[in-house]
């Protein structure tokens, strides 16, 4: 038998957001994870505001909604908007009722530039890692590092002189030929972001507007534990990777794995003044090894050298879900604070597998 179509509207809905949220749903174990990592911030997120004055976005639906754009690849604050609108998972992950308002776009990205300000970013991140820890996830002897090159919010055709007062007005999109001129970071920058960098990766790889974003992988389960960005240079990954160690405390010496670009005399002996033993891939393309023999020689060295790959995997989710290619964002502060939050993003997603196993 045919059913009939109601074209009649109920005037009163007695939708449950709980229950229509399936109970195996993945984003209910990372929502569990997502409230104590922000139950643990609170002292944190209470400084961030005065006493007084008209009630703002709650920090806490603020953070899941940056998480949810995070995760499902939303390019912009307005579309986010738009699907917290009519999507009932995500008003239930964020915490908002079915007849709960939308905020406005505008409103949203200003109260998201008070993240930016606290650096809410990185303590999310060590918050999401100390649930890690205490949970027996997180070694703390063995590490791997690396960096990742992502592409500006610029284009070539802004990177201009800077002793150029004003870049040429012939329309939004000018042709530029930039054939027989010599282009270098010290002459020139760009004049839509003046923090980037004119930078590339590897030898045989096209220049691109970019910065550095590094992280650090503890490798008994591939989670980040702690990241950030600096502008492209050739010691950048070195400097963030030291600095980075640095925040790693510990009684006894621990490992530190990573690709050819680290092995540098340098970087190797500050290394072991800070009882870091270095786990290096050893670069013997033109010159020695900074890396001592009898290390490369160690099994522990060989897991090492396995282990650190993994930290790819993070990368390349966050190039590919987090939005990381090319950032939307101008400015290291910025670029940073996105990038440590999209690695709490994915340690968020991982440890529910995790605990699983």
């Amino acid at each position: 038998m045919r059913g009939a179509e109601d074209p009649q509207k109920a005037m009163f809905s007695y939708v449950s957001l709980e229950g229509r949220v399936p109970p195996k749903h993945p984003l209910r174990a990372v929502r569990v994870l997502a409230d104590a990592a922000l139950e643990s911030m609170n002292v944190t997120l209470e400084a961030m505001y005065s006493y007084t004055g008209r009630p703002s976005i709650p920090p806490e639906r603020l953070i899941r909604a940056l998480l949810l754009q995070i995760f499902y690849s939303i390019r912009s604050e307005r579309l986010l908007m738009e699907q917290l609108d009519y999507n009932l998972l995500f008003r239930w992950f964020v915490g908002l009722q079915v007849d709960d308002l939308v905020w406005d776009a505008s409103t949203f990205a200003k109260n998201r530039d008070r993240l930016v300000d606290h650096d809410v970013g990185k303590q999310l991140l060590a918050a999401v890692v100390r649930q890690a820890r205490n949970k027996g996830l997180v070694s703390d002897e063995h590490f791997s590092v690396d960096g990742t090159l992502i592409q500006a919010w610029a284009s070539m055709k802004s990177f201009q002189p800077k002793d150029d007062p004003k870049p040429p007005s012939s329309g939004s999109n000018a042709e530029v030929d930039f054939r027989g001129q010599r282009r270098s970071n010290d002459t020139h920058e760009s004049k839509t972001d003046p923090e980037c960098r004119l930078f590339k990766k590897a030898k045989g790889q096209e220049s691109k507007l970019a910065y550095l974003g590094h992280a650090l992988m503890e490798n008994r389960s591939g989670l980040a534990i702690d990241g950030c960005v600096t502008q492209a240079s050739g010691t950048a990954e070195r400097n963030a990777a030291m600095q980075m160690i640095d925040t790693v405390k510990t009684d006894g010496p621990i490992t530190l794995g990573a690709d050819k670009g680290y092995d540098a005399a340098e970087f190797v002996e500050r290394l072991v003044q800070a009882r870091v033993v270095p786990h290096i891939a050893q670069n013997c393309t033109n010159r020695c090894s900074a890396v001592p023999s009898r290390i490369a020689r160690t099994p522990a060295y060989a897991v090492s050298q396995l282990a650190r790959k993994r930290i790819e995997e993070i990368f390349g989710w966050a190039k590919q879900i987090g939005g990381m290619a090319q950032t939307k964002f101008r400015g290291c502060a910025r670029v940073d604070w996105r990038f440590t939050m999209t690695l709490a993003a994915y340690n968020l997603m991982r440890l529910p597998k995790l605990v699983a196993t």
